[in-house]
């Protein structure tokens, strides 16, 4: 390793002074002016992470629903997954790593991980439409050449085409091929066999209709170069495709779920179906209004159990002992756990809240399924129940179960496993509903979400702030819980929770009830007894 080479090619993407940042489930974010030392850093810090574990690893630029004048990066490691908590350290410790000690934390790390400089090493680099991406994605690359590393610019990709690439590359194809067409043909192929089979055992009107809301990302970029590898029976409408306003302005499936109200520049009509993706396209939400002009959001929740549903009466119909589980966090709605455990029998498991927590409880079953209510998720198949399935939709005798499998096996292609997709979970949707015959209403009235409140409160300090049972109880300070307790017990279907913010002094209130009025009094009152128990900053919260 040169290290003189990386001090010279370092000062030239100065850190700026007294700047500390924290690598998060989200990788870093922050201004985008204030990031081109992080960029460069990264850079060098997946060609020792690609040394490391001898494959090719993941550099993808984008803040995802950040505003436009935001930026950030994150790694993915070699099966396209989160990068490995122990390396999530190491990039906090590099970013924040002062000029004259940056040679001194990056020999640390290679002789922690025992890394073989002489290795060869490739990174593989995406990024999104910011405008600040480009300019930062060079810093990238800057940071893999100072160590000797090969890259592959993707260029404009949605963050989980980089994770699927990452994916591909390092599973020889046996995932698919990593390249654009690769991943539109092993979707579109999966996803036409399926629409096919929904067509031969529908009457009527075969056409889907869809708007979509791009959030001025990405998504808009990469639906129009797969639309031509689409049966012609969907037609898809892009709104907020990039070309008129900024990103994730007013739009987009974080603003649609926090908002609980239509992405502005999409006509909706009564119960017309809609989606909207994030600014990266890793997450997605549906809504509709109805005939009352009522607005009906469908999110994570609601998608997990529509997939979850499908994937359960097709195993139940080829007879596989294969057990399917659904993995949530505490935000999830009351309702939604109780419809899967008691209606549909689907076991139920809760984790802290964060992605890299669901994937990974979600690999413990033949087949996990995971969203957060936000819309991000995906499902996993265990390598066993994959390799059954695609045995059974080759070989087996009894027509009914070779269909069963071979529309399983569609699914297992059609859904992106490395990370959740937009692009991907909205196929699988589609192709769910068609198969299913549902119309939206029809999904959304499966059951009826709690009426449900999430607040905020500032604190001198979130750390006072302990939790315990996947964050739903709370061991710090000692009064908080019995003060939740005795709020909640006033009240009928009530649960309430609170934890500490992933990214401020601040504690997230999340309360659910009967009635609206109800949820929204317990939030209240709860966030009162944080502000109380745990350091409020300022006033206290008024209702």
């Amino acid at each position: 390793m040169d290290l003189e080479a990386v001090g010279r090619c370092s000062a030239r993407h100065a850190k700026p002074a007294g700047l500390a940042m924290h690598y998060g489930t989200a990788g870093f974010r922050g201004r985008a002016p204030s990031l081109d030392h992080v960029m460069f850093r990264m850079g060098a810090l997946a060609v020792l992470r690609a040394r490391a574990t001898a494959s090719a690893i993941g550099v993808m630029v984008t803040a995802s629903h950040n505003p436009e004048e935001d930026n950030g990066v994150k790694l993915i490691d070699p099966h396209g997954e989160m990068l490995h908590p122990l390396w999530e350290e190491y990039a906090t410790q590099l970013a924040n790593a002062e000029e004259q000690e940056l040679q001194k934390v990056m020999t640390e790390i290679c002789q922690k991980e025992a890394v073989d400089l002489h290795r060869d090493a490739l990174v593989f680099i995406g990024r999104d439409t910011r405008p600040s991406s480009l300019k930062l994605s060079q810093a990238v690359m800057d940071g893999v050449c100072v160590l000797g590393g090969q890259y592959h610019d993707y260029g404009l990709v949605t963050t989980p085409q980089l994770h699927y690439m990452v994916c591909c590359h390092n599973t020889q194809g046996q995932y698919g091929k990593a390249t654009l067409e690769g991943y539109y043909e092993k979707l579109s192929k999966a996803f036409v066999e399926l629409i096919k089979k929904a067509n031969s055992s529908s009457s009527g009107d075969r056409q889907r209709h869809l708007k979509i809301d791009c959030a001025n990302g990405i998504g808009a970029l990469k639906l129009r170069e797969m639309e031509r590898y689409f049966p012609q029976e969907v037609l898809i409408q892009l709104y907020n495709d990039g070309t008129r306003e900024k990103l994730n302005h007013l739009c987009g499936a974080d603003y649609v779920k926090v908002h609980q109200k239509p992405p502005r520049g999409l006509d909706m009509k009564p119960n017309e179906r809609c989606c909207s993706f994030d600014g990266d396209a890793d997450r997605i939400v549906y809504y509709y209004k109805d005939a009352d002009d009522h607005f009906h959001l469908i999110d994570g929740d609601k998608i997990a159990t529509l997939i979850s549903i499908f994937l359960k009466e097709l195993l139940v119909k080829v007879e596989q002992t294969l057990t399917v589980a659904v993995v949530q966090t505490a935000y999830a709605n009351g309702s939604s756990t109780r419809y899967l455990e008691e209606t549909m029998k689907v076991p139920v498991h809760c984790v802290k809240t964060g992605v890299k927590h669901l994937h990974h409880k979600a690999q413990e079953f033949d087949v996990g399924v995971y969203f957060e209510a936000n819309g991000h998720g995906t499902v996993l198949f265990s390598k066993a129940a994959e390799t059954k399935i695609r045995q059974l939709a080759k070989e087996e005798k009894d027509d009914e179960r070779r269909e069963a499998a071979k529309m399983l096996e569609n699914m297992i292609d059609l859904i992106n496993q490395t990370v959740g997709d937009a692009i991907a979970d909205m196929l699988v949707i589609e192709a769910i509903l068609a198969l299913k015959g549902l119309t939206v209403q029809q999904w959304d009235s499966i059951y009826t979400d709690l009426p449900n409140r999430l607040l905020k409160v500032q604190v001198a300090d979130r750390q006072v702030i302990g939790t315990t049972d996947a964050e739903r109880r709370v061991t710090a300070p000692p009064a908080l819980q019995d003060a939740i307790d005795a709020l909640v017990s006033t009240r009928q279907a009530a649960r309430a929770f609170v934890r500490p913010s992933g990214t401020e002094d601040a504690v997230r209130v999340y309360a659910e009830a009967h009635t609206q009025e109800a949820a929204d009094a317990l939030a209240h009152e709860v966030s009162v007894a944080v502000h109380r128990l745990a350091g409020g900053v300022g006033a206290p919260p008024q209702p």
